[in-house]
């Protein structure tokens, strides 16, 4: 959250808590947007999809306290956004981190697929869809909180409650990891990214030392399980890259080689994950610390 908005505290009502993010949330998802807009520098549609997913990451972690219709719809429209947006984000990384030495037929056909997909975010981050969905985050940002809640919920209590639920979660799925099938790890990590957005929101509740620590270790599962996820990804950008290539541009060789690059590592991811379990395992839970 930003360093000159309103601070959270023990205190702090759970619905004030959310508003105050989805406020912080709307900020960075303007200044990124208008770069998005003006340039075709990639940190614009990478922080803009990043401040999307943290805003759909807050609706869920405090949708026990505020589940209103406004919130939900809210939220529909951050999951839309993020979409349009997410095409033109997976091909830059996979073109850019995934790969290496990218023929430069698949650059010609990926330059031309990344054009399109910028077009396609900027269509809707320009949209007047975006900004009726702008007008109502900025409303509800700004709304105070309801009297009855006010003096209930305080976001210690409600925090204790949520992260010992998330976190029991992830154990639960974690059972017998060795095994996991990669369905099982996609269920995984998904419990994983949600517990670590619910600890970075309400960790201000416990001003704990050991919240860092425990950030830390979900950060890092989270990126050791997405790694292995990443083969789903380049499948689907091959093939989209396959799909845009004109009858004069023969890419099937190139895309072959790139296939078996995007797949290899697979036991050093392994290791990797099994190594990021373990600490995720011993660290302590700093709301109960």
């Amino acid at each position: 959250m930003s360093a000159s908005g309103p601070k959270l505290t023990p205190a702090t009502p759970a619905e004030t808590a959310l508003r105050i993010i989805a406020g912080s949330c709307r900020a960075d998802l303007s200044k990124y947007r208008d770069i998005v807009l003006q340039s075709r520098r990639p940190i614009g549609i990478h922080q803009a999809r990043v401040a999307l997913r943290r805003l759909r990451a807050a609706f869920s972690v405090f949708r026990p306290a505020v589940d209103s219709p406004e919130v939900r719809a809210l939220s529909a429209e951050a999951k839309w956004l993020a979409g349009e947006c997410g095409p033109a984000r997976d091909l830059h990384v996979f073109l850019t981190e995934s790969v290496t030495d990218v023929p430069s037929v698949v650059k010609r056909v990926g330059a031309r697929l990344a054009a399109s997909h910028l077009e396609r975010a900027r269509a809707a981050l320009g949209s007047a869809r975006y900004d009726a969905f702008d007008e109502r985050l900025a409303a509800f940002a700004a709304h105070p909180a309801s009297e009855e809640v006010r003096g209930e919920l305080r976001l210690d209590e409600f925090g204790r409650h949520i992260l010992d639920s998330r976190h029991a979660k992830v154990i639960r799925r974690g059972r017998l990891f060795a095994r996991l099938s990669e369905e099982q790890l996609h269920e995984l990590r998904i419990g994983i990214k949600k517990l670590r957005y619910a600890a970075t929101y309400l960790s201000p509740a416990f001003a704990s030392p050991a919240a860092k620590p425990y950030i830390e270790a979900t950060v890092r599962l989270q990126g050791a399980l997405g790694a292995l996820n990443d083969r789903a990804t380049a499948a689907r950008m091959l093939a989209d890259i396959a799909t845009a290539s004109r009858p004069t541009e023969d890419t099937a060789s190139a895309l072959k080689v790139l296939a078996r690059q995007a797949a290899s590592g697979e036991k050093r991811r392994r290791r990797k994950l099994e190594r990021a379990w373990k600490e995720f395992r011993k660290v302590e839970r700093f709301w109960r610390a």
